[in-house]
């Protein structure tokens, strides 16, 4: 691969340009029934159209590819609550219209759903629930018009560890709009690139690397460490095209150990240099891709941006 990498932007922007509105729980059921059809419709109507305005912000910046926040359509994921499923679907030709936008900008789109979707729990009841979010994120992507496949795709965590047979299992029973959008990405504590690989490899899953999350798993003492570069190609073997692997990029604010993610990007792995997208997961948003771009980081990055 001779390209350099495209960087992704993060839900939203430091500055004012990119923002979402939301509400909680709590002041949703404050609402009397009849009324939480129009109040989410009005909070929905809002985001669609911030939405849209996020895709030109990411064409006006030559931004290509975009992380939609997992949270601009609050309590449509409810499983005993259909109310926001139906608002969004009375919605359809607004969410169409937004997802256009991107399609027509060439800006990829990617969600990373909540933490509290864990496909491997024990529980029943947890994966049950975890399902039922994902399924709803795979239609909001169907009403947006992005493509079934990974090139829009939901980013995962393993949840439960040690149990990757049941995360195999319960991936293999998930809806088409699911599946065939369905990331892992390796974490900190429950499951390494090494034990996402051999599920991803049975259910056909891309992996998405997060060399950070390794670093710190592995007690590495450094992103260059030759570990990471085996686990870009690892993971890029999982994707299908190859030119399609996601990497996540970020440092710690004190070093490498540091679970925290610092607000530029300072070091740039030389492992990425080929990686098609990266998502930069920086505190700093759109200011961490600027600086990329201009250089600013240490490493060979600074003659491929």
């Amino acid at each position: 691969m001779t390209t350099s990498p495209q960087l992704g932007l993060v839900c939203i922007t430091v500055g004012p340009e990119v923002r979402f509105r939301t509400i909680t729980l709590t002041r949703y059921r404050q609402f009397p029934e009849p009324e939480r059809a129009a109040v989410l419709e009005a909070l929905y109507r809002d985001n669609i159209a911030r939405m849209a305005a996020a895709a030109d912000y990411c064409a006006a910046h030559d931004i290509r590819l975009y992380r939609m926040s997992a949270a601009l359509f609050p309590m449509s994921d409810l499983p005993d609550d259909d109310t926001g499923l139906r608002v969004l679907e009375a919605l359809a030709p607004e969410l169409l219209a937004a997802g256009q936008r991107f399609n027509e900008a060439g800006v990829r789109v990617l969600i990373h759903p909540d933490q509290f979707i864990v496909l491997s729990s024990e529980r029943d009841e947890v994966v049950e629930r975890g399902v039922y979010a994902l399924k709803v994120h795979g239609r909001v992507m169907d009403l947006l018009g992005l493509e079934r496949s990974s090139w829009n795709g939901l980013i995962l965590h393993g949840g439960k560890g040690g149990r990757a047979e049941a995360l195999t299992h319960t991936i293999q029973t998930l809806p088409p709009e699911v599946r065939s959008r369905l990331l892992l990405e390796n974490d900190e504590r429950a499951y390494g690139p090494e034990d996402l690989l051999p599920v991803c490899e049975a259910t056909g899953v891309p992996l998405v690397f997060d060399a950070h999350h390794h670093v710190v798993r592995a007690r590495l003492t450094s992103l260059d460490d030759p570990e990471v570069r085996d686990w870009v190609l690892r993971a890029r073997a999982t994707w299908t095209p190859p030119e399609w692997q996601v990497v996540h990029l970020s440092n710690g604010i004190e070093g490498p150990q540091d679970r925290r993610h610092s607000h530029l990007i300072s070091t740039f792995p030389e492992a990425y240099q080929d990686v098609p997208w990266i998502e930069v997961e920086a505190k700093g948003k759109e200011e961490a891709i600027a600086a990329l771009r201009a250089g600013t980081a240490e490493g060979p990055v600074r003659a491929t941006l």
